[in-house]
């Protein structure tokens, strides 16, 4: 029997290590923190449950895929509920707009808002489905080994026009501008600037509108258990607590893992969910091939950090929507100074999550569990002392929210924790503090990514948001599914 080893236990490791055991590869999974999910971690404190990480799920079918390679089925061992609406959009001025699943009051919300939209929409939603079949359909679990796939694929981005920003897309369809913030955000959820992330994410909006948003009962930490029995169910192996400290090398092939006890545990093959510059620039720090390709990894263009606040209040906010999403007052403005730094900007936009809402049992009795998160420079675009700047960021988004959204917030707060662009990088081994990794831009994106299989070693093997198709639950999830295939082909 052929074994392997993932290293990290993210929502890409999990779905890789599942695949590869029910093939019949006998699979460890290696996590270095005391909790699986990577990312997807869970926080617990005073009767509050607190995801870390994604909250949105979409593509539940990518994920039932996993439990029916073995014939069994996701309902078995976690329920998702749908979420309507998908989101509530605010903006300062009042005005607020519900991205729901039905037509005819999308329609409805985009006539009284901008007339001469609802047609444009019509046109943009079309648009979406064509990137969704030729990007996400086709494409999304299709490893890009060579540079000649990324060129048979050039048809299909050129008629696409995948050169384009997807602010300027969406422009094209819809005049509005509070509507096209509304149609154009989406890139955010996967690291990516609106003005300057390819056309072919606005697939996202599609694979929305295909599939829906969905939420595990339990919270998103429900379903990263129920991927872990599964696992296990399987005959995999998971250590929590065990730290990777190299990927040990003999010429041009893995021979296996040293764990951070001195450990080497011998493996015919290796698979690494960690942050691609940490897999190349740490991990394979003995080899020249992780040396050359660090460095390479470590100078493109990350995507933007995270500044994430969690708190329980001892109230409930039924006016609240699951997922809102709070626009400031400037929007291009503010994304150019998010990406671009060098500092950190004196207004902010948020993404407010209230999943009790829609599962009552994450908090206490009359309680209510929020997150929070604001996006911020990565630490090699901005110079902040988060350890002084943190405290300060949270009072003024707590202020913010408690005097437009949140009545009583302070008085009612119960807990609360911060998490900043320097966790993501102590924590999660991120570069740069990055959330998303890899920004995904035309130039970094399908074969311009890291490669599902390295070039040069040619049993080491990436999966995760740095390696093709990118970022996002079901982007990663592709992306072991990319990876699984040339492991069992291998």
């Amino acid at each position: 029997m052929k074994t392997a080893a993932v290293i990290g236990s993210g929502f890409g490791g999990l779905a890789l290590a599942i695949r590869l055991q029910s093939a019949g590869v006998q699979t460890i999974l290696y996590e270095s923190r005391d909790k699986p999910g990577g990312r997807a971690y869970v926080y617990k404190d005073a009767g509050f449950t607190f995801d870390a990480g994604p909250t949105i799920i979409t593509d539940p079918a990518s994920i039932e895929e996993l439990f029916g390679l073995s014939g069994r089925k996701l309902s078995d061992y976690v329920e998702l509920m749908p979420i309507s609406p998908f989101y509530r959009l605010c903006w300062e001025d009042g005005y607020s707009f519900d991205y729901v699943n039905d037509q005819a009051v999308l329609d409805r919300q985009i006539a009284a808002k901008s007339p001469p939209d609802v047609a444009g929409y019509q046109r943009f939603l079309a648009y979406s489905k064509e990137l969704l079949e030729e990007g996400y359909v086709k494409l999304g679990a299709v490893p890009f080994l060579s540079f000649s796939r990324m060129i048979s694929a050039g048809p299909a981005l050129v008629k696409l026009q995948a050169w384009k920003s997807v602010y300027a897309k969406v422009a094209e369809f819809i005049k509005d501008e509070q509507l096209r913030q509304a149609f154009s955000f989406h890139s955010l959820l996967v690291g990516g600037n609106p003005f300057a992330t390819s056309a072919i994410y606005a697939l996202i909006h599609a694979l929305e509108r295909k599939w829906g948003v969905w939420f595990p009962r339990g919270g998103t930490g429900a379903l990263v258990l129920a991927m872990v029995k599964l696992f296990e169910d399987l005959g995999g192996t998971f250590h929590l607590n065990t730290p990777v400290a190299a990927i040990e090398t003999a010429g041009e092939r893995v021979t296996g893992v040293r764990l951070a006890d001195g450990a080497v545990l011998p493996f015919d093959m290796v698979a690494s969910n960690a942050d691609v510059v940490h897999t190349y620039k740490t991990l394979l720090a003995n080899h020249p091939r992780g040396r050359s390709e660090g460095r390479a990894l470590a100078a493109k263009r990350h995507s933007m950090s995270l500044f994430v606040i969690y708190f329980g209040l001892k109230t409930q906010h039924p006016n609240l929507a699951h997922h809102t999403v709070l626009f400031g007052p400037r929007y291009r403005e503010l994304i150019s100074e998010i990406f671009k730094g060098p500092e950190l900007s004196a207004d902010f936009s948020l993404y407010l999550h209230a999943p009790s809402r829609s599962d009552p049992t994450l908090a206490p009795e009359g309680s209510e569990a929020f997150y929070v998160l604001a996006p911020v420079p990565h630490l090699g675009s901005a110079d902040i002392d988060w350890a002084v700047e943190g405290p300060k960021y949270r009072d003024r988004i707590f202020a913010y929210l408690e005097e437009r959204y949140i009545p009583g917030l302070t008085a009612d707060l119960v807990t609360s924790r911060i998490f900043t662009p320097v966790d993501f990088r102590a924590q999660l081994n991120a570069h740069q503090g990055s959330a998303f990794s890899l920004e995904p831009i035309l130039t970094q994106s399908a074969w311009f990514r890291a490669h599902n299989r390295d070039d040069v070693i040619k049993n080491l093997y990436i999966v995760g948001a740095g390696t093709h198709p990118g970022a996002g639950v079901p982007g990663v999830i592709g992306s072991a599914k990319a990876t699984a295939s040339l492991m069992l082909e291998d």
